[in-house]
C-alpha cells in the first residue's frame, strides 16, 4: 500500500489541479498517469445542474461508444419463439424464458446486460429485487425492452453504455481502456458528453454541465473543458 500511495503521489503531480484540459491533452495525461500493471479502464464523472430529486429533471440514457468499452459484454436475453433464435443469431450469450428466470433466482448473475422482449416482462418482473438491486433490470428507458433484439444485442455487444445521473446529480461511465488509443478515448468522452447533452431535461434551468472529469483506475482526477469535447462532438 505504502509503494502505490508513493507512485499515485508521482503521477498526481503531473496534474494541474482544478485546470480543464483540451480533450486530447486529457486524455493523453489520463494514459499517462496510469501507473498500474494491468488494462485499467477509464471513467467520466459528469457534474449537472439539475435536481435528481424531481422526476422532471432525471438524466438517463444510452449512447453507442464508436470504439466499444474495451471488455466482453455478456447479454442475457428474455424471449421466446422466433425472438429468442433472432437474440442468439445477434450473438446473445443466453436466451431462455421460465428456465432462466429459474436459474438467477437460483443464485446465477454471470452476465452484464439484460434485455427482454415486452411480452417477458410478467415473467421478469418476479426478478426485480434481483435484478434492481444490481442495476439489471430491463427497463424501457434504457432500450433494453425491446422487441428489436437484432439491433439491441448488436449495439449492447458493440459499446453501448447507459447513463443515469445519481442523487448526487453526477453520472459515472466507464468509456474505454488505457490501452485504447487517445484519438479512441476522446471520441468515446465526446460521443458520451454529446448524448448526456442531448437527454437535458426541459425542466433544468441554469448551467447543465457543472463539471467533467475523468481518471483511471486508481489514477487521478483530470478535468475535462466541456465545451471542447461537445466541440469535438459537433466535428
Amino acid at each position: 500500500m505504502a509503494d502505490r500511495g508513493k507512485r499515485y503521489e508521482e503521477v498526481v503531480k503531473l496534474v494541474e489541479r482544478g485546470r480543464p484540459y483540451e480533450p486530447m491533452e486529457a486524455v493523453g495525461l489520463l494514459k499517462e498517469t496510469s501507473k498500474v500493471k494491468f488494462d485499467a479502464s477509464v471513467e467520466a464523472h459528469v457534474r449537472l445542474g439539475v435536481d435528481p430529486r424531481h422526476a422532471d429533471q432525471m438524466v438517463r440514457g444510452t449512447v453507442v461508444l464508436p470504439h466499444g468499452v474495451g471488455k466482453p459484454v455478456r447479454v442475457v436475453v428474455f424471449a421466446q419463439a422466433d425472438k429468442a433464435q433472432e437474440a442468439l443469431r445477434a450473438g446473445a450469450d443466453e436466451v431462455g424464458g421460465e428456465d432462466l428466470v429459474k436459474r438467477i433466482e437460483a443464485g446465477w448473475l454471470d452476465f452484464d446486460v439484460a434485455l427482454a422482449t415486452p411480452d417477458m416482462m410478467g415473467m421478469v418482473g418476479k426478478l426485480g429485487r434481483i435484478l434492481g438491486r444490481r442495476g439489471l433490470m430491463p427497463n424501457p428507458k434504457s432500450g433494453t425492452i425491446t422487441f428489436d433484439l437484432d439491433r439491441a444485442v448488436r449495439e449492447v455487444k458493440g459499446g453501448r453504455v447507459e447513463f443515469k445521473v445519481d442523487k448526487g446529480a453526477i453520472i459515472h461511465v466507464p468509456f474505454g481502456k488505457v490501452s485504447f488509443e487517445a484519438g479512441q478515448l476522446a471520441d468515446n468522452l465526446a460521443a458520451l458528453v454529446d448524448a448526456i447533452n442531448r437527454a437535458r431535461p426541459s425542466a433544468a434551468k441554469g448551467q447543465y454541465f457543472k463539471s467533467l472529469t475523468v481518471a483511471s483506475t486508481m489514477g487521478p482526477g483530470i478535468r475535462v473543458d466541456v465545451p471542447g469535447i461537445l466541440a469535438r462532438a459537433a466535428a
